[in-house]
C-alpha cells in the first residue's frame, strides 16, 4: 500500500532516504550551491564539506551532520536565545500538524525542527511555496530537509485539484506515516504581524473529504504555535513592501526580491526567539455546531487557531511600546523604561535608513514598523477576559 500511495505524491514530497545520495550529488555538481555553501561552512574546506556531505546516507543523518551545526552558527550568531515551551502539548506519541504564526521565510520551521531535535523528538516536515524555490539547488536543499512543495503557480482551472492533491498528502503523512508537519497559518508571512489563519489553508486541508469538514480537521490533530521574535530583520523590508504597494496596487516581489528577505531573515539579528506551543483545538473543534454551513465551520475553526496562537505570544519591551506609540495611551508603560522606549524610536529610525525609495514617505513607513512590534500585543489583549 505504502509504495502505491508513496509515488503518487513524487511531485510534491520530500526526499527518501535511498533518494539522499542520489541528491547529494546533485547539490555538490551546482556551482550556485558551492558558492552559497562556502560562505557558511569556514573554516571547513570545499573538499571537506563533500566529503561530510557524501557520509549522510539518510535524511535524519543530513539533518544532523549537515544542517543543525550550520544552524547553531546562526543561532550563536543572530540571537540571544531561542527557546521553545508547552512541549507537553505535542508529546502525546502521535502525529500533528502545527500551525503557527510566519516571521521569517526560512528560519521558523528551521528552528522548530532543531528545537524538536534539542527535546529527542522527530522533526517536523515543513511546507514550502514553490515560489521560493528560485534555483534548482534550493529545492534539493529543501527536499533533502524534510520539505514538501505547496504549488503557489497553478492556473485557476487546476488549483482545485492542486489543492486537493497537497491535503491526501498531508492526511496520508499524519495519518499513515505518523510524521508531523509544520505548516504556516497563511500564503506569505503577515507583513504588519497581525496575524491570521487563512480559511482557505483550513478548506485545503479538508478537500480529502469535503463533506466532513470538522472530522477531517480532526484527524490532523491540529496544535497552534505562537513565535515570537524580539526583533524582525525585515521590518525594513516589509515596510518597503507596504509603501510600494499603497504607491501601485499591482506591485508584485520578484525572485530577487525573495531572496533578499531570506537572506535577511537569516543573517540579521533576532535578539531573543520563543516558540511557545497552545492546546491542541480539538476539544474545541467538538463544541462547534455542525449543522452550521462549511463556510462558518471553517471561520470559526481559523478563529480557534488564531486565539490560541494569541494567548501564547511573548512579548518584549519594544512590542509594549509600540503597542502605546500606536493606540497614543500608557496602557503598559509599566513593560518598560524611558530607555526602552528611546531605544526602540532609534531602532525605528535606523530600520528606516536602510530603506531606498525614490518618494520614500518616513511617517508612512514608522507607521507601518510600529504596526509589526505593537500588533501582536493588539492581538493578545483581543483574547484576554475582561475584568
Amino acid at each position: 500500500m505504502e509504495s502505491v500511495l508513496s509515488t503518487s505524491f513524487d511531485d510534491i514530497r520530500p526526499v527518501y532516504d535511498s533518494e539522499v545520495p542520489e541528491t547529494i550529488e546533485k547539490l555538490l555538481a551546482d556551482d550556485r550551491f558551492r558558492i552559497a555553501a562556502e560562505s557558511v561552512i569556514k573554516p571547513m574546506s570545499w573538499e571537506q564539506f563533500c566529503s561530510l556531505m557524501r557520509s549522510c546516507k539518510t535524511v535524519n543523518e543530513f539533518q544532523i551532520k549537515i544542517v543543525y551545526p550550520v544552524l547553531e552558527q546562526f543561532i550563536a550568531n543572530t540571537t540571544k536565545e531561542v527557546k521553545g515551551f508547552n512541549w507537553d502539548n505535542i508529546k502525546d506519541g502521535l502525529s500533528h500538524v502545527i500551525i503557527s504564526n510566519h516571521r521569517d521565510i526560512v528560519l521558523d520551521a528551521a528552528f522548530l525542527n532543531i528545537l524538536l531535535y534539542f527535546q529527542g523528538m522527530d522533526t517536523t516536515e515543513v511546507a514550502i511555496g514553490d515560489n521560493l524555490l528560485i534555483y534548482p539547488w534550493i529545492t534539493h536543499l529543501v527536499r533533502l530537509n524534510k520539505s514538501f512543495i505547496v504549488k503557489r503557480n497553478v492556473p485557476i482551472r487546476k488549483m482545485l485539484e492542486t489543492s486537493r492533491h497537497l491535503s491526501e498528502y498531508i492526511h496520508y503523512t499524519v495519518r499513515e506515516r505518523n510524521q508531523s508537519i509544520w505548516i504556516a497559518q497563511r500564503e506569505g508571512r503577515a507583513k504588519d504581524s497581525n496575524d491570521h489563519t487563512q480559511v482557505s489553508l483550513l478548506k485545503m486541508m479538508t478537500l480529502k473529504d469535503s463533506s466532513r469538514p470538522i472530522e477531517m480537521l480532526k484527524a490532523l490533530r491540529i496544535v497552534p504555535l505562537a513565535i515570537s521574535y524580539e526583533f524582525d530583520p525585515c521590518d525594513f523590508l516589509k515596510a518597503k513592501e507596504f509603501q510600494l504597494k499603497r504607491d501601485n496596487p499591482h506591485h508584485k516581489k520578484t525572485p530577487a526580491d525573495d531572496l533578499e528577505n531570506m537572506l535577511t531573515g537569516i543573517y540579521g539579528y533576532k535578539g531573543r526567539v520563543y516558540f511557545k506551543f497552545g492546546e491542541g483545538i480539538n476539544s474545541k473543534l467538538d463544541q462547534l455546531d455542525l449543522s452550521l454551513p462549511k463556510s462558518s465551520l471553517l471561520e470559526a475553526a481559523a478563529c480557534i487557531i488564531d486565539e490560541e496562537i494569541y494567548r501564547n505570544y511573548i512579548f518584549y519591551p519594544f512590542n509594549y511600546v509600540a503597542y502605546d506609540l500606536m493606540t497614543n495611551s500608557s496602557s503598559f508603560q509599566s513593560e518598560y523604561t524611558a530607555e526602552d522606549k528611546k531605544a526602540f524610536m532609534e531602532y525605528v529610525d535606523k530600520q528606516i535608513d536602510k530603506i531606498q525609495l525614490k518618494n520614500r514617505d518616513v511617517a508612512f513607513l514608522r507607521q507601518k514598523i510600529v504596526e509589526m512590534y505593537g500588533n501582536p500585543v493588539k492581538n493578545f489583549l483581543s483574547v484576554q477576559p475582561i475584568l
